[in-house]
């Protein structure tokens, strides 16, 4: 694989953008393509971060990757460590240059936020259990709050973005549980309080979330379609919210599924705009 693409983490890029797009289209439905240099300045946006925070975590992660990921472009030897850390120190800057072509204070506040929890959870947060759980977590949902700030309907994406927030918090934690005796260099919320406890915590996290997919039905944005495919995504949190105190692998690889699923009922939903 060239050796930009793997730093990069391209395929993580695209989806990024794709999770862009679909918050864009709950919060306008098809009329985001009235505005065409808006979906291209914050796909831009999107897809330099994720480089930038992609090339941070090569970067400082060299030696740990020396026996974990030997066929990344900086332990195989294939890139200079220096090339690593300017391309993040450049994405991330142009990143910030290009939010503010979006003539938007709360989307450029979103994303500068995001920067700077980024840098902290690649510096500090990630070795901070969960402080680097609600990091993660919070990316993920300001990821959809920049698509609703962008179409100048952030308040139609809240939901979507709490809910992206709380399914992630959970399998986040679910992850750790799995991983417990194995991270030796950082201080899990399972290592903290026991396992049980944490499976707990991200129980209600996804079982919140299931409430929650409930509101833009009840308020009447999205239709009987959205309920339909929802409530399958809803099936498989509640499922993960038992199975992973069992076993957390198959409770955490569920929950991959559920948002999946909950992401093609927020497709419905504004696609029937």
């Amino acid at each position: 694989m060239n050796r930009f693409i793997q730093l990069f983490r391209v395929g993580n890029c695209i989806m990024g953008v794709v999770g862009l797009l679909l918050a864009m289209l709950v919060a306008a439905g098809m009329n985001i393509l009235d505005d065409p240099m808006a979906i291209l300045i914050s796909s831009g946006v999107v897809f330099l971060f994720i480089i930038g925070g992609n090339s941070l975590n090569d970067y400082l992660d060299r030696e740990v990757d020396k026996l974990a990921h030997p066929e990344r472009p900086l332990p195989s030897g294939r890139m200079k460590s220096e090339t690593a850390r300017n391309i993040s120190i450049a994405a991330f800057i142009l990143c910030l240059a290009l939010s503010v072509l979006l003539w938007d204070v709360a989307s450029f506040l979103i994303v500068v936020s995001a920067v700077a929890i980024m840098l902290a959870y690649e510096l500090r947060t990630k070795k901070m259990g969960l402080a680097g759980n609600l990091s993660i977590a919070w990316l993920t949902g300001a990821l959809f709050l920049l698509g609703g700030a962008v179409m100048g309907r952030m308040e139609a994406t809240v939901a979507f973005a709490f809910m992206a927030f709380l399914a992630t918090l959970g399998r986040e934690i679910v992850k750790d549980v799995q991983d417990m005796n194995s991270d030796f260099d950082r201080k899990t919320l399972p290592q903290t309080i026991g396992a049980r406890k944490a499976g707990a915590v991200a129980s209600v996290a996804f079982l919140v979330a299931v409430l929650l997919s409930f509101e833009p039905f009840i308020t009447g944005r999205f239709g009987l379609a959205y309920l339909v495919a929802v409530l399958f995504a809803d099936a498989i949190f509640i499922y993960c919210s038992i199975v992973h105190f069992r076993n957390p692998k198959q409770g955490q690889r569920w929950a991959k599924y559920g948002m999946l699923v909950a992401l093609v009922a927020f497709l419905l939903g504004g696609l029937l705009l």
